[in-house]
């Protein structure tokens, strides 16, 4: 049986070969272990993790306000379970320095995770997104760990307020080539929704390029794949809907005088069915 470190290298040198093609790699991102085994079961390549969603279902908000050892400890449990390969959103790295970035990742590493998702980010307290060089020394340091870890790294200039489209476009572009010299495998952009950008930055940059399509006006896949992205991730838009699935249920159930079950019946997964999910594992 091979150990940790080869095993997760293999998974690391698939990952890569994933983004690769023909065909897209789309991830339907999980939050736990047991909807990380529900997307593996529907034929993904590969589990990413969403941050929020993670955050959410361990009580926290979005924003890497939980706390860095809830999060090892929800990505230890879906690896546990996966045979895919595993992608990790650290958000801008759960550490306020790059050595204490670096130790996160060792431990996601050593769990098996082949590849994580690293943001600029706006700086804390305000609305202005970080410097680039903050994420290029990140990127920098964290490829010398592993040198097959797939590093996407993700740039928020769609998050920020600019009235000057063009300028956010060639902001986002300065930084993708930053991040792309400094050692970066993948670049996501989400907010991106024009296909004529998403074309223009494919072509520009020398690495896969992925985009946000977690949301109900987001093209389909043969859309985006048109557009050049080689990276399609739902990110927390599929716990969003399970949520909204789960607060219809219970205002069916509990709906006053003539409370029902009609919708919960109609979704439900047989339990053997789930727990066969997890046999031998």
């Amino acid at each position: 049986m091979p150990s940790i470190h080869t095993r997760q290298q293999q998974q690391a040198e698939l990952f890569h070969r994933l983004h690769a093609g023909p065909a897209p790699l789309v991830l339907v991102n999980a939050w736990d272990a047991a909807s990380a085994r529900i997307v593996e079961r529907a034929g993904a390549k590969a589990i990413g993790t969403t941050s929020a969603g993670m955050a959410w279902s361990m009580g926290h908000a979005d924003g890497e306000r939980m706390p860095v050892d809830e999060l090892l400890a929800g990505c230890a449990r879906i690896c546990r379970v996966a045979s895919l390969p595993v992608t990790v959103d650290i958000e801008r790295g759960f550490g306020d320095s790059t050595q204490a970035v670096c130790e996160v990742v060792r431990s996601l590493v050593g769990m098996g995770v082949a590849g994580i998702n690293i943001e600029d980010g706006t700086l804390p307290g305000t609305r202005r997104l970080a410097p680039p060089e903050i994420l290029c020394e990140r990127i920098a340091a964290l490829r010398k760990i592993d040198a097959r870890l797939f590093i996407n790294a993700r740039t928020d200039t769609c998050f920020v307020a600019n009235d000057d489209p063009a300028a956010r476009y060639e902001d986002t572009l300065r930084r993708a080539r930053l991040y792309a010299f400094a050692g970066a495998d993948g670049i996501f952009v989400p907010g991106m929704a024009s296909l004529d950008e998403i074309a223009g930055l494919a072509a520009a940059v020398p690495l896969p390029v992925n985009v946000y399509a977690g949301h109900s006006k987001a093209p389909s896949v043969d859309v985006l794949a048109g557009a050049g992205a080689r990276r399609i991730s739902l990110g927390c838009g599929p716990l969003q809907a399970a949520l909204g699935l789960l607060g219809r249920i219970a205002a069916e159930a509990l709906e006053s005088g003539h409370g029902g079950f009609r919708t919960m019946a109609g979704e439900m997964l047989p339990a053997g069915e789930i727990n066969g999910l997890f046999a031998a594992r």
